[in-house]
């Protein structure tokens, strides 16, 4: 009779299978968002200004491993602020008519395990970051400084008008520098670059902010998910963008009068991809909303893939021509070609 029950009650329990545990360990992988690993691609500009200025270290046979072992580490420690923001947000989160369907927020995750996530991809990161040099090290450590400091009170930079933008786009910068560092950790990335790219970034940022005002379409909801936006209008937002585009463009100026003037012929493409990304922003449902979507503009990632093939092209050559006209030294880069 005891056997009977025994069979009776294990027939009766669910086992432990494989889909079982993949099933529940599907939110901790969604909170971590690999599908936002993407942005990471702002570091490899880093990477290929290190690689033309120090291209003794393009010959080091190890190159490959120690660009994937930094983008690596970097995903984590993406990864790692991401857990933190789901974490933090998920009570206003459940205000968003989208938002409010993530792991946390729906109560598919526990907080208590995402916390313990949220410290493993950290330390997991800052481990890899430390075995590559003291430079990459001490950018990610400031990486997940900024991670806190947009993320948590009293503090929590997200919380406030245009300081949520300004905050949120300094991680550019820092992508820029941790490519930088992959290959060269002796000297930093000209400083006009990086504030054009932390502009630039801010111009995203703003066009998303944009993009989530209009899709919300009720100002007090929006104030329930996002409290910047008891702040913010759609014409103080489109002022900003003015702003930070005129500071990128001044900053991205100065670095291609100082460091490459060929960089010049690219300034209407680039002109020109501030306005398409500006359209995307205003369009229905906009993909600007969740930036890891835009892969789906399938114009967009035409464009920018032309962008940085040219890029890449004018690197490599110089153009006297061009000096002679704005009266501007050559850089003390050498090219490979003249034209």
């Amino acid at each position: 009779m005891t056997q009977v029950a025994a069979r009776s009650v294990s027939s009766t329990t669910p086992a432990r299978t494989p889909l079982g545990v993949l099933h529940r360990l599907t939110p901790y992988v969604a909170i971590a968002r690999p599908d936002h690993w993407f942005k990471n691609v702002f570091m490899m500009l880093g990477v290929l200004l290190a690689g033309f200025y120090h291209p003794q270290r393009l010959a080091d046979p190890g190159i490959v491993v120690a660009i994937a072992w930094a983008v690596l580490a970097t995903c984590l420690l993406a990864s790692s602020n991401y857990v933190l923001n789901e974490i933090l947000d998920a009570p206003t989160d459940r205000s968003h008519p989208v938002k409010r369907h993530r792991p946390i927020p729906a109560a598919r995750a526990m907080r208590s395990i995402a916390y313990v996530e949220w410290l493993c991809l950290a330390a997991a990161g800052l481990l890899m970051a430390f075995a590559m040099n003291r430079a990459f090290f001490y950018t990610a450590v400031s990486f997940l400084v900024m991670g806190l400091i947009y993320n948590v009170p009293p503090l929590r930079a997200k919380d406030q008008a245009f300081v949520d933008v300004l905050t949120e786009s300094v991680n550019n910068p820092i992508r820029l520098m941790l490519g930088w560092f992959t290959l060269s950790a002796t000297d930093i990335p000209p400083v006009s670059l990086l504030i054009a790219y932390w502009m630039i970034g801010a111009f995203f940022m703003a066009s998303k902010r944009v993009a989530e005002y209009r899709f919300i379409a009720d100002p007090i909801a929006a104030i329930a998910y996002r409290r910047s936006f008891r702040h913010y209008t759609q014409e103080m937002l489109l002022c900003s963008i003015v702003f930070y585009v005129t500071l990128f463009a001044l900053f991205l100026g100065i670095f291609i009068v100082r460091y490459h003037l060929e960089l010049i012929l690219l300034v209407p493409l680039i002109a020109g991809l501030v306005g398409y990304y500006l359209h995307i922003a205003f369009k229905q449902g906009s993909c600007a909303q969740n930036p890891e979507r835009l892969y789906r503009e399938t114009g967009l990632m035409i464009y920018l893939a032309t962008l940085l093939l040219l890029f890449i092209g004018l690197m490599f050559v110089q153009v006297p021509l061009l000096y002679r006209l704005f009266n501007v030294e050559p850089s003390a880069v050498p090219p490979l070609w003249q034209l």
